[in-house]
């Protein structure tokens, strides 16, 4: 019950901010609640319209009109149920941590940028991107605005933050509107309101479209179910380390999140997604099953079927100051902080993942953090891969000093780590390859954890620009996993004698120092009769 009152206020400003109306983002928060409570894989996740929904629907109600969002909830549903067909619930356990952070912090500038024309009280300007929209709709107001809607703003969120302090299970975003709305109605505020919402559910029915209107909006369609795959799995995450009941079930969340996007458009509602904000205050207020988000549900239909009339009343700007502390709220500053200071790498990808997210779209962004998160994963690994000489170790007992020494000179010993593949190979190619004053080359593979095509084929390329030049390549602790790789591309063909593959490193220095010396002995005698 809790759950349900907190998400009332959300569910109208979310709706509005959208273009749909109040009225579609309560649906959406009955409809799509109930059927992923019901469906989806977590026990204590609550779902309904987000924030970061509206930022990819307004967008689409600004070029397609609002129709097109119910033929685009419909298509995505039916694209998150084959993801979950397909068990791909997985996938956001390769997400980057600086890329989630920066997408969080993108849809929550985005939000709060959303409702500046509402907690200002001026018409919303023409265009799609909202930072330049939010900047026309302050200019608007500085030239002829009034102060009623900012006051309200301020009382909505003195209000929720208070509240806040003071006991967190509280729900301060019904009571900031309720205080605002009766304020707003003692001393007959002329503010914009709501204005009257339906007293009962539509009846279901399919939206009327087009072949031409679907071609349209498949771009729209993916971008809503990437975005709902991503918020609900990361809400179900985050839930997770909230509730001690077990861990969710990411394919069958895919499952009940699509259904839930399947049917809300049905009713005249919106995409939705598992909200993470009201996923929390359920777990905080004592939830343990999915009971509680059907009974969430069942508090908003209540309100629908008895209480339209009263919410028809709240001001505009009081959902807009709801939104602009919940999207505050969103940001995890100490996560923020903890990325920044990390490396420099993960503070790069935080910073772009949100000023794609800001300035672009939120697909676009995901895509554009794990693009850099992978190019600096792989530099990394390709500096962390150098090949390293070691010295060479001889029996002291066999070797004098000036033998010691002139082995030295003409036996080289490398140990490959980690990683040689497809953006290490031609690093170690570089390094390998620019050799002088050496006979014999020993590569130590043993520690040679990673090796894929690339990698063998460098190693074969390595050994033919050596052996060209005269130096023999020893190979030594070569791991039977490696040993088809490098089979299947030539690598033992090109060696000089089939005998140079060695398991340890002793075996490989003796038969190096025989072949030295063989060649020194031969270069000696050829001098001889040269003289």
């Amino acid at each position: 019950m809790t759950v349900g009152v907190v998400a009332l206020p959300l569910a109208l400003a979310f709706g509005i901010t959208t273009g749909l109306g109040a009225s579609a983002g309560l649906v959406t928060a009955i409809v799509a609640g109930l059927v992923a409570g019901i469906f989806g894989g977590s026990n204590v996740q609550v779902s309904g319209p987000t924030g970061a929904m509206t930022v990819v629907l307004v967008p689409v109600v600004n070029e397609f009109g609002t129709d097109a969002v119910f033929v685009v909830s419909i298509m995505a549903g039916a694209l998150i149920v084959l993801m979950a067909v397909l068990r791909l619930g997985r996938l956001l356990d390769y997400m980057p941590w600086p890329v989630i952070e920066g997408f969080t912090l993108g849809i929550a500038i985005i939000i709060f940028l959303q409702q500046v024309p509402l907690a200002l009280g001026v018409p919303r300007p023409e265009g799609e991107r909202t930072p330049v929209v939010a900047a026309e709709a302050f200019i608007d107001w500085v030239r002829d605005g009034g102060l009623a809607p900012p006051l309200i703003v301020i009382l909505v969120a003195v209000v929720m933050v208070t509240l806040g302090r003071i006991r967190k299970a509280l729900p301060g975003s019904l009571v900031a509107v309720a205080s605002a709305t009766v304020i707003a109605e003692v001393i007959s505020l002329d503010v914009d309101r709501i204005a009257r919402l339906p007293d009962s559910l539509p009846l279901p029915s399919l939206p009327s479209t087009s072949f031409s209107q679907v071609e349209g909006l498949i771009g729209a369609a993916f971008a809503v179910a990437a975005l709902s795959a991503i918020e609900s799995l990361l809400s179900a995450k985050v839930a997770d380390g909230m509730a001690d009941n077990g861990r969710h079930d990411a394919d069958r969340e895919l499952f009940g999140q699509g259904l839930a996007s399947l049917a809300s458009p049905l009713f005249g509602g919106m995409p939705a997604t598992g909200a993470i904000a009201r996923t929390a205050v359920n777990v905080r207020s004592g939830a343990r099953t999915r009971m509680s988000a059907i009974i969430h549900s069942l508090v908003l239909l209540l309100v629908v079927m008895v209480g339209t009339g009263l919410v028809a009343r709240i001001p505009l700007a009081a959902l807009a100051g709801v939104l602009m502390v919940t999207a505050f709220r969103m940001v995890d500053r100490v996560n923020v902080r903890a990325v920044l200071r990390a490396t420099r790498s993960d503070a790069l990808v935080l910073i772009v993942t949100t000023i794609v997210t800001v300035a672009f779209d939120l697909v676009l962004a995901v895509e554009v953090g794990v693009v850099i998160a992978a190019v600096l994963a792989l530099r990394q690994l390709v500096q962390s891969s150098t090949p390293s000489s070691e010295p060479l170790t001889l029996d002291p007992e066999i070797t004098t000093a000036e033998e010691a020494a002139l082995l030295r000179e003409h036996i080289a010993v490398f140990r490959l780590d980690g990683a040689l593949f497809f953006g290490a190979a031609q690093h170690f190619l570089n390094i390998l390859t620019q050799l002088s004053d050496v006979r014999v080359v020993i590569l130590r593979l043993s520690t040679l954890r990673m090796l894929d095509a690339t990698g063998a084929q460098a190693l074969l390329e390595i050994e033919t620009l050596l052996e060209h030049r005269g130096i023999t390549v020893l190979l030594k602790g070569i791991r039977e996993p490696h040993r088809p790789i490098l089979a299947s591309v030539g690598v033992f063909e090109e060696l000089a004698l089939p005998d140079h593959d060695f398991e340890t490193l002793p075996e490989a220095v003796a038969f190096a120092r025989s072949l030295v010396e063989r060649d020194l002995a031969d270069h000696a005698l050829v001098t001889a009769f040269a003289r």
